[in-house]
C-alpha cells in the first residue's frame, strides 16, 4: 500500500486543496491529475489513484473555486480565465517542490490546461497525458450537435424547447440531458460514487462551469466557447498520451488535431467507453498510462 496526504497550498488569497498517494521523493516521476468542468471536482478522477500502487506518487488537487479549495460564489464571471489555472497549477508545483520533475494528467478541460501548461515548455514537465479533451471548441461543438442529433427526437424537442425558454433548470431538461450524459459522458449505470459527487457538488455551487462552459456538456455559452490550442500545439515537445472513447463527447475529430500537431504523441481509443475510461474500463486505462510512463520516463 501507499501513504495518503493532504494539504492545502496557499494561492493568492485563496487555499488549494490537494491529497498525495505515495511518497513524492522516491525516485520516480511523480503524476498530477488535473480534473474537468471547468468546475469539477477532484472525485470522479479518483480513479487514477490506482497509477500510485506502481510506486508512482499520485497528486489529485481541487481548482480553485471547486470542491475542497476555496469557493467564490460572488466572482465576476470574468475572473475565471485559463491564465488563473495556469497559475494555480504552477503555485502548486512550487508548493510541493516538484515543478523540476513532474508527469501532467489531465480529464477533459484537465486535457485543456494540461496542453496549455505544455505549450510553455516548462523545463520539469516529463510527460504529458490528455484525456477526453478537445483541441478546440468549436471542435467540440460540431461533435456534440452531431452526437445530440443522434438522440430519441422527442428528447432533442424536449432539448430545444427549453433551452429556447430559457428554463434550464427545469427538472424536464435536466432528464433529457440526462440522455445524452448516459450516452457519451458515463456509459455505467448506476454512475459510481465518486462520479455522483462530482455532479452533486457541480449542482450545489456551478460558479466555475456556468461562466467558463455553460448549462449543459452541449449547450455552451461561457467564456471557453471560443476556445483552441491547435495553432500551438507544435510547441508541445514532451511525450504525450492521448486517450478517448469510442462513445466520447470528445468525439475523434475533436482528438484529432492533437495527434496531427504533437510531434511525439501516441492515442489510445477504448472501445467500450464514453468520456471516463477511467471508471468505465478503469483497469485497462490503468494499464495504458502505466505503460505509458514506464516506457517514457527515465524514472
Amino acid at each position: 500500500m501507499y501513504s495518503v496526504t493532504e494539504g492545502f497550498a496557499p494561492f493568492r488569497q485563496y487555499q488549494t486543496w490537494y491529497r498525495i498517494c505515495g511518497d513524492l521523493h522516491n525516485g520516480q516521476t511523480p503524476l498530477v491529475v488535473a480534473h474537468g468542468g471547468p468546475g469539477c471536482t477532484h472525485d470522479y478522477v479518483d480513479a487514477f489513484r490506482d497509477i500510485a500502487g506502481s510506486g508512482r506518487a499520485v497528486i489529485h488537487y481541487d481548482q480553485l473555486g471547486n470542491g475542497r479549495s476555496t469557493h467564490l460564489p460572488g466572482a465576476d464571471p470574468a475572473f475565471w480565465q485559463v491564465a488563473l489555472f495556469l497559475d494555480e497549477l504552477d503555485n502548486l508545483l512550487d508548493h510541493l517542490a516538484i515543478k523540476d520533475n513532474y508527469a501532467l494528467l489531465g480529464q477533459s478541460w484537465g486535457g485543456m490546461l494540461t496542453a496549455e501548461h505544455a505549450v510553455r515548455r516548462p523545463a520539469g514537465l516529463k510527460a504529458a497525458i490528455i484525456a477526453n479533451s478537445p483541441a478546440s471548441m468549436e471542435l467540440w461543438l460540431q461533435a456534440a450537435a452531431r452526437l445530440r442529433a443522434g438522440l430519441p427526437g422527442e428528447v432533442q424537442a424536449c432539448l430545444s424547447a427549453h433551452e429556447a425558454a430559457g428554463t434550464l433548470d427545469s427538472e424536464e431538461y435536466r432528464q433529457a440531458t440526462q440522455v445524452f450524459y448516459q450516452r457519451h459522458v458515463c456509459r455505467l449505470a448506476p454512475w459510481p460514487e465518486e462520479v455522483k459527487r462530482t455532479f452533486t457538488a457541480m449542482d450545489e455551487d456551478p460558479t466555475v462551469y456556468h461562466a467558463m462552459n455553460g448549462p449543459t456538456e452541449f449547450h455552451v455559452i461561457g467564456t471557453m466557447k471560443s476556445w483552441s490550442i491547435i495553432p500551438r500545439l507544435n510547441r508541445i515537445q514532451v511525450p504525450t498520451l492521448l486517450i478517448s472513447g469510442r462513445y466520447d463527447e470528445a468525439a475523434p475529430e475533436v482528438v484529432q488535431p492533437f495527434m496531427d500537431h504533437i510531434a511525439d504523441a501516441e492515442w489510445v481509443i477504448f472501445e467500450h467507453s464514453s468520456h471516463m475510461p477511467h471508471v468505465e474500463e478503469r483497469a485497462a486505462c490503468m494499464a495504458a498510462i502505466n505503460g505509458f510512463l514506464s516506457r517514457r520516463l527515465a524514472s
